[in-house]
């Protein structure tokens, strides 16, 4: 496949006890440091109950975030559209597109939190077929179309926005986890996927045989996808050592794990782990053969998980970071850092070339050598103390040539002259 691009996905899991708006504020630097290092995607979402997760407008964070990135494209992860009126989500989406100039990607699911649903009176047995009603309306909108529309849980009376996004194509994405609706959903739209549940062990046992069910629901209704469009989501801390790296993230991810996936989220499969370093092994995918549901370890480690990934599921075009808590901000931060400056360049070979210049140079050196040294000789003839100080330091190129150790710099001493003169 081509390069693949790389983002952020930060839901957020943010752990209850710190300053809100200094929470709103780090998020907002996140995104501006992700910017500076040349990500090219950035997602948020939406909910609106378990304490941990405070972002309930993805939409207002986004239009904040646009303002200090410049080329960063921002994504909803996701509008959960059973919430809202589509006509209002098709407002805000085209707005924020203006207010971004033209870098909204717009994701939609049926909504994550169970308790989110019972927040709005819906029964959750509705939310996917609402997804899917809703965003059939919003792409005729964002068409320019006008029309009408009635069903039992909105109405639209002779409807057009006054606004159209500045993109033409309006990048889109449904969110999909274990289940085949979100496949299906992308396939039926022909619009792009979000893996969200890929940073679980059941979900990245569920990734192999995703992509079919978007491509046979495409198919069924004239559509096309394309892997390039696939987001998995992968989460990791890295540092220089595999050491570090599970020194700093041990602590976080106990907590993570045990309070808010398990005890508060009550997830499918999350049992509370009493001891931190068992979880730690159980989590870590970073030294076994097989892809574990996160890397805790060095960017190495990560690009063999990345490849890992690619194999396991046929390709895909996006890699999504899942921004955690897991270890102190000045630490997760350095990781983010490692990704940009390591992984990306080794996934997408744009260092290839750099390798291959610095080993010809290697494998060539001695005929380089000497052709450098024949031309300095052509200089210095005639000079008898050029000619002996350039003689030894010919011989340490020489030296070099075969494996020693030449040190550009070096002034030869008198007695290496006198030496190279008798």
């Amino acid at each position: 496949m081509a390069r693949m691009k790389f983002g952020a996905f930060l839901a957020p899991h943010h752990p209850i006890g710190e300053n809100p708006t200094l929470m709103f504020q780090r998020d907002l630097d996140f995104v501006a440091h992700l910017d500076r290092l040349g990500f090219d995607e950035f997602w948020c979402g939406e909910h609106h109950s378990s304490g941990w997760e405070t972002i309930a407008s993805p939409e207002m964070f986004l239009a904040a975030a646009g303002q200090r990135t410049e080329r960063i494209r921002l994504g909803t992860g996701v509008v959960s559209l059973p919430y809202h009126h589509p006509f209002n989500v098709a407002q805000r989406i085209v707005q924020l597109d203006h207010m971004t100039n033209g870098r909204v990607l717009f994701g939609t699911g049926p909504g994550a939190l169970p308790s989110d649903a019972r927040t709005f009176g819906i029964d959750q047995v509705l939310l996917r077929d609402r997804q899917d009603e809703a965003l059939g309306v919003i792409i005729r909108l964002m068409k320019g179309e006008r029309f009408s529309y009635d069903c039992d849980w909105f109405k639209l009376n002779d409807t057009q926005l006054q606004l159209l996004p500045v993109q033409e194509d309006m990048p889109m994405a449904a969110a999909s986890s274990i289940s085949p609706s979100g496949m299906q959903l992308a396939g039926k739209y022909g619009m792009g996927v979000l893996s969200i549940a890929s940073n679980s062990t059941d979900g990245l046992q569920a990734l192999p045989i995703q992509w079919s069910f978007a491509e046979e629901s495409a198919k069924k209704h004239g559509k096309t996808v394309d892997r390039r469009n696939w987001r998995v989501l992968v989460s990791f801390h890295l540092a220089e050592s595999a050491k570090e790296a599970e020194a700093e993230a041990v602590d976080g991810l106990f907590w993570w794990h045990n309070e808010y996936r398990a005890r508060v989220l009550a997830q499918t499969g999350a049992v509370p782990v009493a001891d931190k370093w068992e979880l730690l092994a159980q989590t870590n995918g970073a030294r076994g053969s097989n892809v574990g549901a996160a890397v805790i370890g060095t960017p190495d480690d990560m690009v063999k998980m990345i490849r890992r990934l690619q194999e396991l599921t046929g390709g895909f075009g996006v890699v999504l970071g899942f921004a955690h808590d897991w270890a102190k901000p000045e630490a997760m931060r350095r990781s983010w850092d490692l990704f940009a400056r390591y992984v990306i360049p080794e996934v997408n070979g744009t260092t290839r070339n750099l390798h291959a210049s610095a080993e010809w140079l290697v494998a060539n050196r001695q005929e380089l050598v000497a052709g450098r040294a024949a031309a300095i000789m052509n200089k210095v003839q005639g000079n008898a103390v050029a000619e002996a100080a350039m003689a030894v330091t010919l011989r340490e190129m020489q030296q070099a040539a075969q494996g020693g150790g030449f040190r550009p710099g070096i002034v030869p001493t008198a007695e290496d002259v006198k030496k190279a003169s008798g």
